[in-house]
């Protein structure tokens, strides 16, 4: 079926005893750093804190007797199986949940709370696409209904509700509706109902820099598969969108923009810190995202779909560090010491500036050899002292290579 308003509208009649109605709160904070209007539409505060509830319940509901007899199976990075397992245990079926090794702990401990005996949770593979295969796999070896993460049509619509709700609290039609996009099923809901209701709202599709598989799909005019991904930004980082969802989003959305990973954290770092608000990287993307429209933006009203807050505490640190780096703050070099005492003192003494930090020392020693590889990250002031940080380096002769972009860098501990 093509997804349409009245899809949209069943949706939200048949949820509407069984999901939370999320707030839409306007931000202070964030609507005077743009000289407009900011709302936050806090699917943080659905019940599986994050909008996946709304399309794996529709999805499941909608299945016939003999299906749920037989019992559901998905793949998820951690959302949407929180929100299959919470589905799974209202609605009395079996759940059989493949989450990639990688997964944050918290989401793996939240999917068997929400499950209760109702769900199995295999943990596969390093992606979603990993645990997507065997999935799929299991799924017809064992005869079972698969609820896909976002390329299912009630799955679409479920997850639509989100902007039917947007519509009903606020009192004038956005002029920017951002949303996150990993497989595009959030999206692709919000701007089926959005163009219908209000066709002036641009549709303001947030990727991570890592995983722009959207972007990828819309500039080769095909459902494309990225080789590489970066995962930090799980509940996003697929390396293929979906067909369905491809399609909605090529006539629909107005636009994409690539946020960059650090970025994400920083935003993460002053949500909390400013707005008191915990969001999961795929959450905090959307209020990233703004910067880049800072300039359109000033007198208008605008909406970002805070669509989740899963945030494991043990990232904080990865995400203070990824900020720190995308800011000019933290950089790391590999720098040759001569192997002889006091060699690292001199290196302080001479090449740090007076607020410099040493924040992180891996030192080898290599016998019979003159000098010894050292693993340095150093924190600045400001990005600003970055130059001379690197002038001071070469005037006194330090053999060094800059490894801010290792692709291991976050795995060094």
């Amino acid at each position: 079926m093509a997804i349409n308003l009245q899809h949209i509208v069943h949706a939200n009649e048949m949820m509407k005893d069984v999901i939370y109605q999320t707030p839409l709160q306007k931000d202070p904070v964030l609507s005077e750093r743009y000289d407009c209007t900011v709302y936050l539409k806090r699917e943080d505060q659905q019940i599986v804190r994050s909008f996946k509830l709304r399309g794996a319940y529709y999805q499941i509901s909608s299945l016939t007797a003999e299906e749920l007899q037989s019992g559901v199976v998905c793949a998820s990075a951690g959302n949407h199986a929180q929100g299959v397992a919470y589905s799974c245990c209202a609605l009395k079926t079996k759940g059989v949940i493949f989450m990639p090794i990688t997964t944050p702990k918290q989401k793996v401990a939240q999917v068997k709370f929400f499950g209760r005996d109702y769900v199995d949770v295999h943990l596969v593979g390093d992606t979603f696409d990993d645990a997507y295969a065997l999935a799929k796999d299991y799924c017809i070896q064992h005869e079972m209904t698969f609820i896909h993460p976002f390329d299912q049509e009630k799955v679409i619509a479920g997850q639509g509700t989100v902007a039917l709700e947007v519509m009903d609290a606020i009192d004038v039609a956005p002029d920017f509706l951002f949303a996150s996009i990993g497989g595009g099923g959030l999206i692709s809901g919000i701007a089926t109902y959005m163009k219908q209701v209000s066709p002036e709202t641009k549709i303001i599709g947030c990727e991570p820099s890592g995983a722009a598989s959207m972007q990828a799909a819309l500039m080769q005019g095909h459902v494309v598969a990225l080789e590489e991904i970066d995962k930090f930004v799980d509940g996003a980082a697929v390396k293929k969108v979906g067909k369905k969802t491809f399609a909605i989003c090529e006539k629909l959305v107005d636009d994409i923009v690539s946020v960059p990973e650090g970025k994400i954290c920083t935003t993460i770092l002053r949500l909390y810190n400013e707005n008191a608000l915990v969001a999961e990287p795929a959450g905090a993307m959307p209020i990233a995202a703004l910067d880049f429209y800072a300039e359109q933006m000033k007198g208008k009203v605008v909406v970002c779909i805070v669509s989740g807050g899963n945030n494991d505490i043990e990232r904080m640190e990865e995400i203070r560090e990824r900020s720190l780096i995308y800011e000019g703050l933290q950089h790391y070099f590999i720098v040759q010491l001569p192997e002889r005492a006091g060699a690292l003192t001199q290196f302080t003494m001479e090449v740090l500036g007076p607020e410099d930090n040493i924040t992180r020392l891996v030192y080898q020693k290599q016998n019979n050899k003159p000098t010894g590889s050292v693993l340095i990250g150093i924190e600045l002031k400001s990005s600003n002292d970055y130059d001379g940080l690197i002038s001071r380096m070469n005037a006194h002769g330090f053999d060094y290579s800059k490894v801010n972009q290792h692709a291991h860098l976050f795995s060094i501990r």
